[in-house]
Formats: structure tokens, sequence, C-alpha cells
């Protein structure tokens, strides 16, 4: 189930009763000021109502102001370890981009190398976007694969010259494909209790609409 990471509350006034009840409200007011203050939520599969409407590769993404972002990070050393995972957030606060290196992978160590599958539900914005790509310049053993299901404001020239120094940087960026949707639903998106698997029923729309924002991915990269 997912767990939300809540703000930052003020500690309640008043001497505790004695030093053992006064220590451990020491340590809770330190956990909830270690917490990011916004709300972030992290999970490994999301609920398939939020799937169906954040994914979906529409070309006007009226009302989805959201990121959703689906990660299998592959960390490799003397042994292979695999984690995936989901994130999502509230555009007026802090993205999921930001996010998965904040909570996720904060620190990549020069004797490991990382490789980063992303699913999101649109492209990062120019913020995000400059965030990822000072992160790929400075960590050379960090590999990242950012499949997304729309192109956020790609009109915007900032926007695509930030795309474009992903690129330089080693980003690969991509549209997802009918495949790529059908990979999510089945490894990212829960699924009711005590009921078989569903199968991944394809929007009408699917395919024209990956070819329209696939055309115009290449344009911006060219």
């Amino acid at each position: 189930m997912a767990e939300k990471q809540e703000e930052p509350s003020n500690a309640q006034n008043g001497e505790p009763d004695n030093a053992e009840e006064g220590e451990e409200k020491k340590k809770k007011k330190l956990k909830r000021e270690d917490l990011p203050p916004f709300e972030i939520v992290t999970g490994e599969r999301l609920p398939a109502i939020f799937f169906k409407f954040q994914f979906r590769n529409v070309e006007y993404s009226s009302g989805r102001n959201k990121t959703f972002l689906c990660y299998v990070l592959e960390t490799q050393g003397k042994e292979s370890v695999t984690s995936r995972g989901y994130l999502e957030d509230e555009h007026a606060a802090a993205h999921a981009e930001m996010a998965f290196f904040n909570t996720i992978l904060p620190k990549c160590e020069s004797s490991l190398r990382y490789n980063v599958t992303w699913y999101v539900s649109s492209s990062p914005c120019v913020t995000c976007a400059d965030r990822i790509t000072e992160t790929l310049k400075k960590n050379k053993n960090l590999r990242l694969t950012i499949m997304v299901g729309r192109l956020f404001m790609w009109e915007e020239p900032e926007m695509q010259a930030a795309l474009k120094n992903m690129k330089s940087a080693g980003c690969k960026l991509r549209i997802m494909k009918p495949q790529d949707f059908e990979y999510v639903w089945q490894n990212f998106v829960e699924q009711e209790e005590g009921e078989e698997a569903k199968a991944f029923v394809p929007w009408e729309d699917i395919q024209e609409n990956f070819q329209y924002y696939e055309e115009k991915l290449a344009e911006i990269l060219h």
C-alpha cells in the first residue's frame, strides 16, 4: 500500500510528565522535521484508476496535474540489486523526478553502476530536466532511461532546449508504446484483492497518440 509522507506539524506546547516522555517527544519532533516540507506519495503499486487517467497519452492533459513516476533501479556491484516502486506528486509542490533523486537515489557511490528506468505519465518540466542533466553530468556511473506517456509543454523553446540538454548528458528519452503501458499495468498497478489479474485494455487512440508524440519528440531532439 502507498505511504504518505506528511508535512511537519508544530510540536504541542506543554511540559512532559516525565523525562522518558520528554525524550520520546524530542525523537518524534526530530523525525517530523527530517521529513521534506511537501507531500509525496511512495509505494510499490498505484491504484488502477490513477493509472487509467494520469497515464493516458492524450494530446491535451486537462486535469492531469500530477506526475506519476514508476521506477526500476538496478544497482550493479559485486552483486546486482533491483528495486522498483512509484512516486507521485502535486505539481504545486516538489515533483516526482526531484523526489526520486532526493529520497530513492540521493547518492551515487562511485564504485557502483546504476541503471535506472522511469515510466512517467509526462515528461519533466524545465527545472526537473535541468536537475536530471546536472545529475547525469556529475555521475558518469548513472544510466537513465525515461519512458513518458505525454510531452509536457513541448512547444515552449525553453522546454525543448532542456530536453536536448538531457539527451546530450546521456539521458535516453522515449515515448511509451502500447506495450510499455501494458508493462506498467502488469508491474506497477494494483489489482483487486481476491481477483485474477485483469488484462491491460488499451484505450481507443493509444497507438495514434504514441505516434503523434514520437514525431514531436523526434523533431525536438533531431
